[in-house]
């Protein structure tokens, strides 16, 4: 089942495992430059909003009814990051484990292939969380992403448009399979209670974008340190009998300001910007093995290459950042791992 709440989408399992629940929000973000550079994690800056596409049928494309799922607003160039957070089971001392898949249009963002509702080991075409505490970006090689960013479809700015030559889905499309509970079970038995953990976000200031035509789509942006994971698990531990699938729209500000009669939140800072304040960056490290990245995926131009060939600005704001307080952030530990000394 899924279900909006808090602007969060609710995977929930409890035919597999009372408490398998995955919370999946879209996170406001600084662009970091487009400019060669590899940069940290930037912050997350808030949640994007949800609407439920059910409630707006009179306002919405036909296309948008089909699909259902939800819509959020962002605004052209906006860049933006997926987090994935799991129920923390204490009597097992773990978060339940789930598959995830995200295509970017019917892109997938790991490996650059079309969509497809099979499970993939070669190449790998997930994601295991809570391995992998988020997402934001196309895999594009080992320990580096290029940054999702709004452009509007029927440019070619899109990952989906550069690759298949049609831009005619765009949003999200995400697809969770729960971990089988035995599997869970053997992985994790049952121990004592143990302390959980929290999630702050920083606050910013507005700023200006362009607004786009009606429907988004996401386009590689800048340079970024983030692995994704190998599954280390067996491919018949996970439950891919039984998933669930949601398509998330992206809006413009117009479009969501017509839809839905409500203002779209204000932009983040720029990366210079958040910099020159002094906030932290963010770098995520684990001892998990991570992909070798998608040979498609990096072949992509960027939006800022593509513009240099349409002799088109389509990033303002793009100037080089220096971020210089990074906070480390241990990954997920292993079951029975012991922290090696730094």
């Amino acid at each position: 089942m899924i279900e909006e709440r808090d602007n969060e989408l609710i995977f929930t399992f409890p035919e597999i495992h009372p408490e398998a629940r995955l919370c999946i929000s879209f996170q406001k973000t600084l662009r970091i430059p487009d400019d060669g550079n590899d940069y940290p994690l930037p912050p997350g800056l808030g949640r994007f909003p949800l609407k439920h596409v059910d409630d707006y049928q009179d306002n919405l494309p036909e296309a948008w009814i089909k699909r259902g799922g939800v819509m959020l607003p962002i605004y052209q160039s906006e860049a933006m990051w997926i987090n994935f957070e799991s129920t923390w089971i204490r009597e097992h001392r773990t978060e339940y484990p789930f598959v995830i898949k995200i295509a970017a249009g019917k892109i997938c963002a790991v490996t650059g292939r079309p969509w497809s509702d099979v499970i993939s080991r070669e190449p790998q075409n997930y994601m295991v969380i809570p391995d992998q505490p988020w997402l934001d970006g196309y895999c594009i090689e080992q320990g580096v992403v290029r940054q999702f960013v709004a452009m509007p479809l029927g440019e070619g700015y899109t990952a989906e448009g550069q690759i298949t030559g049609a831009e005619d889905i765009g949003g999200l499309q995400i697809q969770v399979y729960p971990m089988k509970r035995k599997a869970f079970e053997k992985y994790w038995p049952e121990q004592e209670d143990m302390q959980g953990r929290f999630v702050a976000f920083v606050e910013a200031a507005p700023t200006a974008y362009c607004l786009s035509a009606p429907d988004m789509g996401l386009a590689p942006g800048g340079r970024m340190h983030q692995e994704i994971y190998e599954d280390e698990y067996e491919l018949f531990d996970w439950d891919l009998s039984t998933s669930s699938r949601c398509f998330v729209h992206l809006a413009n500000s117009e479009m969501w300001t017509a839809i839905t009669g409500s203002k779209p939140p204000t932009v983040p800072p720029t990366a210079r910007q958040y910099s020159e304040y002094g906030l932290p960056w963010f770098d995520h490290y684990s001892d998990s093995a991570a992909l070798s990245g998608s040979a498609v995926l990096a072949g992509l131009k960027s939006v800022t290459g593509m513009g240099r060939e349409k002799r088109d600005n389509p990033l303002p704001e793009n100037e080089t950042a220096i971020p210089e307080k990074i906070i480390r952030i241990q990954g997920k530990k292993r079951p029975n791992q012991v922290r090696e000394w730094e």
